[in-house]
Parts: structure tokens; sequence; C-alpha cells
């Protein structure tokens, strides 16, 4: 089937139409919006999450609007055996693994002066490290179904904030980056694309936490005052540039990071 011909059927039947998603962090935010826009595209959305209640919540979510989801939790990402437990069963019920969506991340933020080393460890595991993992055992899945994965970055990956106190999430935001950039070079002799999304300020519960906490006080205010919109994004913005990523129609994308943090990285 040629390549245009191919896209047109994906746009009418779902543009993941028929793809198995490993997709991380779905009880909440932007993984649960992910859920639900992967699924409504046709993809079989195996999700995991360390919460069971919210990842029920996803679940029902998603049939509600029609679809369905294999919803696993809690799943440990930070156990090896974990997550080996939970790609085997999704290649043992589905046959294979066409798309790994690593969404799930657990920062910690203070101060650089005074984070400890116990917040600064747990979040460059929970951010950086269960990345690598993932990535590492689903890979000789990926290799034979010549697939992909979407690593979700971060825009304090790529630039500093003077009012958010982020070193550890920044360090491993930008570690995770400069891993897509590796894995997509190592990735190319064996058909893998390897590519990432890098949000601005979103309206997750946290951020939404943070101005009902503070107003215009909140750390992140002044990053979102530079916005398009002046708002935080919508999580479907990110959810959007994965799904482009996931698709057929970035076939010869690999090694990039799509920013999508409403203009604010481009405005002084």
């Amino acid at each position: 089937m040629k390549y245009a011909d191919k896209i047109s059927r994906d746009l009418r039947v779902g543009r993941l139409h028929d793809k198995v998603v490993l997709l991380t962090g779905i009880g909440s935010g932007m993984g649960r919006v992910t859920a639900r826009l992967f699924a409504s595209e046709g993809a079989i959305v195996v999700g995991c999450d360390i919460n069971p209640e919210t990842t029920a919540e996803t679940a029902r979510l998603v049939e509600s609007d029609g679809h369905s989801i294999d919803a696993v939790a809690p799943v440990d990402l930070s156990s090896r055996d974990a997550v080996s437990r939970w790609v085997d069963a999704a290649v043992a019920k589905h046959g294979r693994i066409d798309v790994l969506y690593n969404n799930a991340s657990m920062p910690r933020f203070a101060p650089f002066a005074a984070q400890s080393d116990e917040d600064y460890v747990f979040t460059i595991q929970n951010e950086l490290d269960l990345v690598w993992r993932a990535c590492q055992v689903a890979w000789p899945h990926l290799v034979k179904s010549r697939g992909a994965i979407v690593n979700i970055g971060s825009g304090a990956g790529i630039q500093g904030a003077r009012a958010l106190p982020q070193a550890a999430h920044a360090a491993a935001k930008g570690a995770v980056l400069a891993l897509t950039r590796q894995l997509a070079a190592e990735g190319i002799a064996v058909g893998v694309r390897v590519n990432s999304v890098s949000p601005g300020v979103m309206n997750t519960p946290p951020v939404q936490a943070m101005f009902r906490e503070m107003g215009d006080k909140a750390p992140v205010a002044e990053i979102v005052e530079r916005t398009i919109s002046g708002q935080p994004g919508d999580p479907v913005a990110v959810a959007y540039a994965g799904l482009y990523l996931a698709s057929d129609e970035a076939q010869w994308v690999t090694g990039t990071n799509i920013l999508v943090d409403g203009g604010a990285s481009a405005i002084m």
C-alpha cells in the first residue's frame, strides 16, 4: 500500500487503528487524556499506573467514550520485574507492541541549594530511570514490529525558569531528551523510531492546585503569562503531538522533540 493511501485509510478508521500502544501513567492528567484520545483513534491501549483507584476511573471514562482499554494497576515502574510482567502480558494478549508511550513521572521540587539527596534521587528515579527501564524492556518487541517510542520530556529540559525551583526535574527531563536522541540513533539500524514531546505549563491537577493556593504568586505564573492564551495549556495539546509521533504519519520522523508550551520559550 502506498504511503498516501495508507494515511488516507488511517484517517478514516483512526490514526492509530489496530496499533498496540503501551501507555504509562494513565491515572490522571496528561496520561488520562492521552488514553482517551488514543483509544478514540483506534489504538489498542494497554495502560498502567501505580494507583488502582485513579486507573479504574480512567478506564471508566474510556468506556463511557465508547472505547476500551486494558488498564493495569498497580504497576511499579521502578521495578524491572514489574515492568517486564506488564510488557510480557501485553505481548501475550495482543501478540506485539507497536508503540511505547512514556508519560509517567513524579518529580519533587525544591531550590537547588536546599534540595535533599533523597528528593533528588527520587526525582531521577521517577522521571528518568522509569523511561530508561520501560524502553529497554520493550525494545526487543519494538524491533520486531519496527515500532515507535514517544517520551514525554519537558520545557524544563530545554530552558531554565527563574521563579520555579526545578533543578532536579530539569536534570531528569534534560536527560530524557538526550536519551531520546541516542535511542533514535541506535534505532535507525533496526527500524525503531524514537521521539519526544516537551510540555510547558499544562492545566493538570498539580498546576491547578498551585494556582488555587498561590494565585498570581504561583511560581509558574510568569511562564503562563508568556503563552499565546495567557493560561495553562490544555493537556490534549500534548496528547495530539504524541498522537502524530505515534502514528504512521510520522514514519519518517525520528530523533525529534515537539515543544508544546504555548510559545512561552520563544518569548523573553
